[in-house]
C-alpha cells in the first residue's frame, strides 16, 4: 500500500491545483498510484528542479492512512502486519504507543503511558508490549 506525491525540497507537498505545496499531506494533495504517473506531472512544471516525488506509505506517514491517528509521531515501526508508532497525543504529555492495524485500518492506543523519550524508545525497540 503506497502512493506517490510530490514534495518541495523545502517542504511542502504539491496541492491539486499544482501551484501550491500543503504542510501537511492530505486529501487535497496531487497522489498518484504509479511512479511514473507522479514523473510525468513533474517533467510539465516549471521549477521542477525544486520538486521532489515522494513514496507516501503507512510507515512513512501514517496520519494519512489512519486519520484516527491524532497527536505528534515521533517514531513508528512495523511488525507483524501493523504500523506501531510513538505518539506525544499533545505537546507536553506523555508518550504513548499506538498500534495501526493495515487491514482493519483500526487504532489502538496502548493504556501505558511514558514521561520520557528514552522509556518509551526501550519499549518501542524491544517491542515489549502486547499486540
Amino acid at each position: 500500500m503506497k502512493i506517490f506525491a510530490l514534495q518541495s525540497m523545502v517542504g511542502g507537498f504539491l496541492d491539486e491545483d499544482l501551484k501550491t505545496f500543503n504542510k501537511i499531506f492530505d486529501e487535497w494533495c496531487v497522489q498518484f498510484e504509479r511512479l511514473e504517473d507522479a514523473q510525468c506531472i513533474l517533467d510539465t512544471l516549471e521549477e521542477n528542479g525544486h520538486i521532489k516525488i515522494v513514496e507516501i506509505t503507512p510507515l512513512s506517514y501514517p496520519k494519512y492512512f489512519f486519520p484516527k491517528l491524532q497527536g505528534i509521531i515521533h517514531a513508528t515501526r512495523e511488525y507483524d502486519g501493523k504500523i506501531i508508532c510513538i505518539v506525544e497525543p499533545q505537546m507536553g504529555m506523555s508518550f504513548r504507543i499506538a498500534v495501526c492495524d493495515l487491514e482493519s485500518k483500526k487504532v489502538r492506543v496502548l493504556s501505558s503511558r511514558y514521561k520520557s523519550t528514552q522509556s518509551v524508545e526501550g519499549v518501542f525497540a524491544n517491542l515489549s508490549f502486547d499486540l
